[in-house]
């Protein structure tokens, strides 16, 4: 009974300061605060410095504003251009057409950006007035770029596994690598419904490009040339053992820089506004971050999150019953609140918990992307639904409606993950592995 009193007392404290607009990150410090004021005698104050100077210093954090600032580098090049002439000869042919460039565009911007809103946004604004221009079905254009740019959260460099690795303490390298097989298995799902939805639609009949010859296609694949070698040399530095995560950051951030140098896309004004972009967004996350471990502190007073993962076990769930208490947990949560404050706000209680029931944390950290992915396309705080109705001028519900496919095979994932774990453990079990990594 008490540890609910002080659940609810956190809960509307929490909700009682996000409701009046506080930033995610000073609402977490807040609470935390009321925590150590009722809960410990220690001085808050002299307590919450200590914290949030811990919390902000951590060397592995260093990869987080890396690649960030290398997708805003990205994002202001001629990058997404350059991917849908690459691609769109190869996908014209497939069942299902150029809709495929979507989720092939965004699984390759994926891989370089970490972000994603940076690749709905990046793949959108070149793949929505070319897809339209051809007839294709408007709820499938919107469907497919909502659900395969989450993509962002998954393949490596991806910002929610760099923060879930600080959170828990984890090998940001090792979780990279677990992210690479399930993101394209999720990838290959999402063909799979466009593929299958094109043959049983009455409704798809989009205008079909002239046939190109086989050199032709190889000529416009040289467009994929500068991207594909950033990708190697961000991903393959970490595989091979020459980096560590936050090493490969710094080799993206040169080579997109080289990249936009090449494509005489760099100047003076879009390097300034990347370097702007790169600094508000890693700001906005070091406070949630910050504002989180102050807020795990104080809950560890109260014996709180011990607590649950102590009434949790006596409850005697299976593993597979407690992932899907988890799962609906998160996507409940993923309405109100983003991936990554979901992933912090809640690691506190939850890591005990997955511990105690014995699965593996590096595995656990794809299951919480897969799900914090449809908390990307859920109404009402769907980042990607917000991004797609600026785009697009659609209504929220037009857009939410297309993106529900995606969600189902969102939760289809999970299941495949519980199924196969070795989805996500075979990569990381497997890479060379440098100390600090």
């Amino acid at each position: 009974m008490e540890d609910l009193s002080i659940i609810i007392l956190f809960l509307f404290v929490l909700f009682l300061l996000l409701g009046s607009g506080v930033w995610v990150g000073l609402a977490l410090m807040g609470v935390a605060w009321v925590g150590m004021e009722l809960f410990t005698t220690r001085p808050v104050g002299d307590t919450m410095l200590t914290v949030i100077w811990t919390a902000s210093s951590s060397w592995t954090l260093t990869a987080l504003p890396l690649f960030i600032w290398m997708g805003e580098i990205l994002y202001r090049t001629r990058l997404s251009e350059d991917m849908f002439r690459g691609l769109a000869p190869w996908m014209a042919r497939l069942p299902g057409g150029l809709v495929h460039t979507n989720i092939v565009g965004c699984t390759v911007f994926a891989a370089v950006s970490g972000s994603s809103a940076a690749t709905l946004s990046t793949v959108g604004k070149m793949s929505i007035p070319e897809l339209r221009k051809r007839d294709y079905p408007e709820r499938m254009v919107i469907g497919t770029l909502a659900g395969a740019a989450t993509l962002g959260l998954m393949i490596p460099p991806s910002l929610t596994l760099i923060v879930y690795g600080v959170t828990i303490n984890e090998s940001i390298s090792k979780l990279f690598f677990a992210g690479i097989v399930p993101g394209i298995v999720l990838a290959a799902m999402f063909m799979a419904f466009v593929a299958i939805t094109s043959r049983v639609s009455r409704g798809w009949a989009p205008k079909q490009d002239p046939v190109m010859s086989l050199s032709q296609k190889l000529a416009n694949s040289r467009f994929l040339i500068p991207v594909l070698l950033l990708i190697s040399v961000v991903i393959g530095s970490m595989y091979l053992g020459y980096a560590t995560a936050t090493e490969a950051a710094a080799f993206g951030v040169v080579g997109a820089l080289i990249l936009a140098i090449s494509q005489g896309s760099l100047n003076w004004t879009t390097f300034t506004e990347s370097l702007m972009g790169a600094t508000r967004t890693s700001a906005m996350i070091a406070l949630i971050l910050a504002g989180a471990a102050f807020l795990s502190l104080s809950m560890g007073f109260t014996g709180l999150p011990r607590g649950l993962a102590d009434l949790i076990a006596s409850w005697d769930l299976s593993r597979f019953q407690l992932l899907m208490a988890l799962l609906v947990f998160y996507i409940i949560l993923g309405m109100f609140l983003d991936g990554i404050s979901s992933v912090v706000l809640t690691m506190a209680v939850v890591e005990p918990m997955v511990r105690e029931a014995g699965i593996d944390l590096i595995w656990f950290g794809i299951f919480v992307v897969v799900v914090v992915e449809m908390a990307q396309i859920t109404p009402p705080i769907g980042f990607n639904l917000f991004v797609l109705q600026g785009m697009t001028g659609h209504g929220m519900g037009f857009i939410a409606r297309s993106a529900f496919p995606m969600f189902l095979i969102m939760v289809a994932m999970v299941f495949v993950l519980i199924a196969f774990p070795d989805l996500a453990t075979w990569l990381p079990d497997n890479i060379r592995q440098r100390p600090g990594g």
